[in-house]
């Protein structure tokens, strides 16, 4: 049987697109489906732009094989397509006596998750890299790093389009169905909307993970699992930016927490938090500014007072709801939910973004013999 396409993704977010790029590089005819007017807009939209060292997540985790493997891939495509980044290095901080020992155990986990160049620092050494800070100890990450997120997504969705794919905005999808002799029928919306055929299907549109694999035909529905909305908000500095490293707190429960960044424009963002909401809804509160200004001075006393102004909020599709453990991310394929064919994902929250390029091959890998 022939088919309109090899493949097709659903979601031009960067995760998508590296699924894109992934299945284009092995001379797959690609189409990527996008609900939005623009590429990236929705989890990939609002987030720190960090690359991530791979420091925090349980060894043997695909969280932290993928954003080791992705944060390498990730430097050498940000040189090679000239987007633009920063490897400015990142200072774990334990500001009392008490979080020194936290702070060994994420060295610890590091270590063992192959993350490299780690290094110990006093408190001292670490005020001698970047005054002003309040360090009892400190860990360093000379890996980590902030980078043009959205130039990134642009140079992928370049490269789809050199190996002769498509990227399609104001598409949504709306339905699949599993054809009889395998490959499946999509139906999609929008002043686009059509009905087309492919023989592989992924996934990956983000907050939609959940409704999107629930509309197509024969995906079990005890095997989505459940899905929440983790909000985070921002706040930027008036005023010069006090640090040139990411300057990172121990993590609060079911996040990495509230950190700072230099942003590639010069300016200092403090983000995110962690709140719990029920729809989309991208409103920052500046009456948090209060709660961030104490939270900050923890490891910036000078802080100056009315300095933090609202920016920006971010949504995260977690797979926890609070108070429950972080789960890893989860490619399902078809040994999960019996679809040959199909890989569909979930929880692609933090490191994602970071981790994209080897989430994109590993999903290329695994429709590589279907």
């Amino acid at each position: 049987m022939s088919f309109d396409f090899d493949a097709t993704v659903v979601g031009a977010g960067a995760v998508g697109l590296a699924c894109g790029r992934a299945l284009a590089k092995r001379g797959l005819s690609v189409l990527v489906l996008e609900k939005e007017p623009h590429i990236g807009q929705g989890v990939s939209s609002r987030n720190s732009e960090v690359i991530h060292g791979g420091l925090y997540y349980p060894t043997g985790s695909l969280k932290a094989q993928f954003c080791v493997e992705g944060r390498r891939a990730l430097y050498a495509f940000l040189d090679s397509h000239k987007v633009d980044h920063r490897k400015c290095g990142k200072l774990v901080v334990a500001t009392d006596e008490a979080e020194v020992e936290r702070i060994e155990g994420i060295f610890q986990q590091a270590t063992a998750n192959g993350v490299e160049g780690l290094e110990h620092l006093t408190g001292a050494q670490a005020r001698a890299l970047e005054p002003g800070l309040n360090a009892h100890a400190a860990i360093l990450s000379p890996e980590s790093g902030v980078f043009d997120s959205h130039g990134y997504m642009l140079a992928l969705e370049g490269e789809i389009g050199e190996a002769g794919g498509s990227v399609v905005v104001s598409t949504p999808f709306e339905r699949a169905e599993p054809l009889p002799g395998g490959g499946f029928r999509i139906t999609a919306g929008g002043e686009g909307g059509a009905t087309l055929t492919t023989r592989l299907l992924v996934t990956a549109p983000g907050l939609g993970a959940q409704v999107v694999a629930a509309r197509i035909d024969g995906y079990p529905a005890d095997r989505i699992p459940a899905g929440h909305f983790g909000k985070g908000v921002y706040f930027r500095l008036t005023g010069k930016a006090p640090f040139e490293r990411l300057i990172y707190p121990p993590p609060i429960p079911g996040a990495l927490g509230t950190h700072y960044r230099k942003d590639l424009g010069g300016q200092a963002v403090f983000g995110p938090d962690l709140v719990y909401v029920e729809t989309e809804d991208y409103a920052v509160d500046a009456a948090k500014a209060a709660e961030f200004e104490g939270y900050i001075r923890r490891f910036w006393p000078g802080l100056p007072e009315g300095a933090l102004t609202p920016d920006y909020a971010g949504i995260r599709p977690k797979l926890h709801g609070p108070g429950e453990p972080q789960p890893d991310f989860q490619l399902h394929g078809s040994d999960v939910h019996g679809l040959d064919g199909l890989v569909a994902l979930f929880g692609i929250e933090s490191p994602g973004l970071t981790s994209s390029l080897a989430i994109g091959e590993a999903v290329s890998e695994m429709l590589a013999h279907e």
